[in-house]
């Protein structure tokens, strides 16, 4: 099975604050043979830089802290995914968190306070609008 998955969970270099992480429960996808993870990070297909300012979803735009609208960046990104997702044939998504691009469910408001309101990413809202089943990395056993 292939599954389209944030390439920040699997520590690729491409968060905004230019940070790497692990997640454990990612790391333990990795040594399964019947999944196949294939990686993409929404914001580098988009356009944009690592490190980057730090952006939230206000309503459809998507803005950074300073102020500038990155939306077009953002669809581009999530229309680079969904590319990706239709050539792999990946019925499902491991998406990061919180993202104005990947989260699903819940997502920073657009006020820069880390208030999280109910939404979903850019990303997370055309992958499952085309029907690929959205899950987090809380969401892995």
């Amino acid at each position: 099975m292939n599954i389209l998955i944030s390439a920040c969970l699997l520590g690729q270099y491409c968060r905004y604050d230019g940070k790497t992480k692990v997640y454990p429960q990612v790391q333990d996808l990795l040594g399964r043979d019947d999944i196949h993870l294939i990686p993409v990070c929404p914001e580098q297909c988009g356009g944009l830089a690592t490190p980057r300012p730090a952006a939230e979803r206000q309503g459809k735009r998507v803005v950074t802290a300073n102020g500038s609208e990155v939306t077009a960046q953002y669809q581009r990104g999530a229309e680079a995914a969904l590319y990706w997702a239709r050539l792999f044939h990946c019925t499902k998504a491991i998406l990061k968190e919180k993202s104005p691009s990947c989260g699903h469910g819940q997502i920073y408001d657009g006020t820069f306070s880390r208030t999280l309101t109910a939404g979903d990413g850019v990303t997370a809202e055309l992958l499952r609008a085309e029907g690929l089943e959205i899950i987090g990395e809380s969401d892995l056993p």
